[in-house]
C-alpha cells in the first residue's frame, strides 16, 4: 500500500490527541475535586489547550511547508512527550496547565500537518474524502477511548493512581514518534509565495473571500458551542445529575459516540438529501434537545447509584444531542478544504484551527461562568445562541455557494 507509514503515522497522531485534547472535561472535573480550585478558574484549562492552537495554528500554516511536515510533527510529538512526562510528576494544576499548552502547541502542527498532507499522500477525490473521514472517525474513536481508560486508572485508596495513565500516553507517543521517524516521507508539494512572509501574506489574503469569512463565524461558532458542551458533560453530570466521578465520566461517553454515529449516518445521506436541509435540520434537532430535555434536570434529587441501572434517564438523553451536532463542522469543513487550491491546504487549515481554537476557548470559558454563577442546570442553554447564528451563517453559505456556481460533494470531516 502506497505510503502505508505516513497514513499509518497519522492515524496514530490523531488517536492520542484526540484522548489528550478531550481529556480537558475530566481534568476540569479532576481539577475542581482534586486540586480544590473553584470552576471559572478550572474553565482556564481550555484556554491554555485552544490559545497554544489559534497562536500556533495561526503562524504555523504559512513556514510549516518549509520546515517540513514530518520534522514539525516529530516536534510537536516530542514536545508533548515531556508534557505527560511533566503531568506525571508535577502533580498539580500548574502541571495540567502546562500539559495542555504543550497538547496545543503540538496539536496545531499536527492538525495542519494531517491536513495538507491528506491532499498529497491521495490520487484521487474519491480517495481523499475516503481518508479524510476515515482519519476522523478514528479521531472520535480516541476520544472515545479516553473517556474509558481514564477512569480504569481511578482508585479509592491511591489519589494519584490516575496519574500513571500520562506514563501510558507517553509510550503511545513514543511509538508514533518512532514510526513517523522511519517513514518516508518523498513527497513534491507547492509552496504558496517565495518566502515566509510572501507564504503569511497569501494566507491572510485568504480571509477576503467571503465564503472563508462565512466558514469563520460558523466555524468559531460551532466550537464554542460543542466544546462548550463536551468540557463541561462531565461536571453537569456530577454537580446536576448527582453521578459518582467515576460514572459522570463514563456517561459522557454516549456524547462521543453519538457524534461519531451522527457523521457516519450524514456521511451516507449527503449523497441524496440537500446539505442544507441536513444541517438545518440538525441544527433544529439540537435546539429541540435542550429546549425539551434540560427542564427536566430541574430539581433532581440525588440517589444512591450502584450500577448503571440507577442513572437516571437524562444522563443518557442529553448526551444524544451530540448526533444532532455532529455533521455540521465536518460538512462545512469538507466542502471549504475542497473549494480551496491545493497549494493553500496548509494556510487555509490554518485558519481553520485558528477560529476552531478561539471558539472552543470562549464556550468552555463562557460555560465555566455559567456553571459559577447561575448553576450547572441553566449552564448549556447558552448554546442557543450559537445555534441561532450558525442557522444563519448556513444560509450565508448556501448563498456563497450558489452564487459561485461550485458543485462539490460534501464528506464527513471532523474537530
Amino acid at each position: 500500500m502506497p505510503n502505508f507509514r505516513i497514513k499509518l503515522s497519522l492515524y496514530l497522531n490523531y488517536f492520542v490527541f484526540a484522548i489528550l485534547l478531550n481529556s480537558v472535561g475530566i481534568l476540569i472535573q479532576k481539577s475542581i475535586n482534586t486540586y480544590h480550585v473553584d470552576e471559572l478558574k478550572a474553565s482556564s484549562l481550555e484556554a491554555f489547550k485552544d490559545l497554544s492552537i489559534a497562536f500556533v495554528s495561526f503562524l504555523v500554516g504559512s513556514f510549516l511547508p518549509r520546515l517540513g511536515y514530518k520534522k514539525g510533527m516529530l516536534i510537536a510529538l516530542a514536545l508533548v512527550f515531556v508534557g505527560c512526562i511533566g503531568m506525571y510528576y508535577g502533580n498539580s494544576f500548574t502541571s495540567v496547565r502546562i500539559l495542555f499548552a504543550c497538547v496545543g502547541i503540538s496539536f496545531a502542527v499536527i492538525k495542519v500537518s494531517v491536513y495538507s498532507m491528506i491532499g498529497l499522500i491521495t490520487n484521487s477525490d474519491k480517495e481523499h474524502k475516503s481518508v479524510l473521514t476515515s482519519i476522523e472517525s478514528f479521531f472520535m474513536i480516541g476520544i472515545a477511548a479516553g473517556f474509558i481508560i481514564f477512569p480504569l486508572f481511578y482508585s479509592d485508596t491511591d489519589p494519584d493512581a490516575w496519574l500513571r495513565i500520562y506514563l501510558l500516553l507517553a509510550v503511545l507517543i513514543a511509538v508514533s514518534f518512532l514510526i513517523l521517524l522511519f517513514a518516508d516521507f518523498n513527497i513534491k508539494y507547492e509552496i504558496p509565495g517565495t518566502g515566509i512572509g510572501d507564504d503569511f501574506a497569501e494566507m491572510i489574503k485568504l480571509l477576503a473571500r467571503p465564503l472563508v469569512l462565512v466558514f469563520a463565524v460558523a466555524a468559531f461558532m460551532y466550537v464554542m458551542m460543542e466544546q462548550g458542551i463536551m468540557s463541561w458533560l462531565p461536571t453537569f453530570n456530577e454537580k446536576v445529575l448527582h453521578l459518582p466521578e467515576k460514572t459522570s465520566v463514563y456517561m459522557a461517553i454516549i456524547l462521543m459516540l453519538s457524534i461519531a454515529a451522527g457523521r457516519y449516518i450524514s456521511s451516507l445521506l449527503v449523497k441524496r438529501v440537500h446539505w442544507l436541509a441536513i444541517l438545518a435540520g440538525c441544527l433544529v434537532g439540537a435546539a429541540l434537545m435542550v429546549l425539551f430535555v434540560l427542564p427536566q434536570t430541574q430539581n433532581l434529587q440525588p440517589k444512591q447509584i450502584n450500577s448503571l441501572q440507577d442513572v437516571p434517564v437524562i444522563a443518557y438523553v442529553f448526551p444524544l444531542i451530540g448526533f444532532f451536532l455532529a455533521p455540521i463542522y465536518p460538512l462545512i469543513n469538507s466542502f471549504v478544504l475542497s473549494a480551496t487550491e491545493k497549494m493553500f491546504h496548509s494556510p487555509m487549515a490554518s485558519l481553520l484551527v485558528f477560529f476552531s481554537a478561539i471558539g472552543g476557548t470562549l464556550g468552555s470559558r463562557l460555560v465555566g461562568y455559567l456553571f459559577k454563577n447561575i448553576g450547572g442546570q441553566k449552564a448549556f442553554y447558552f448554546s442557543l445562541i450559537p445555534m441561532t447564528v450558525l442557522m444563519i451563517c448556513l444560509f450565508f453559505f448556501y448563498r456563497i455557494h450558489k452564487k459561485s456556481n461550485t458543485s462539490i460533494e460534501f464528506t464527513g470531516g471532523g474537530h
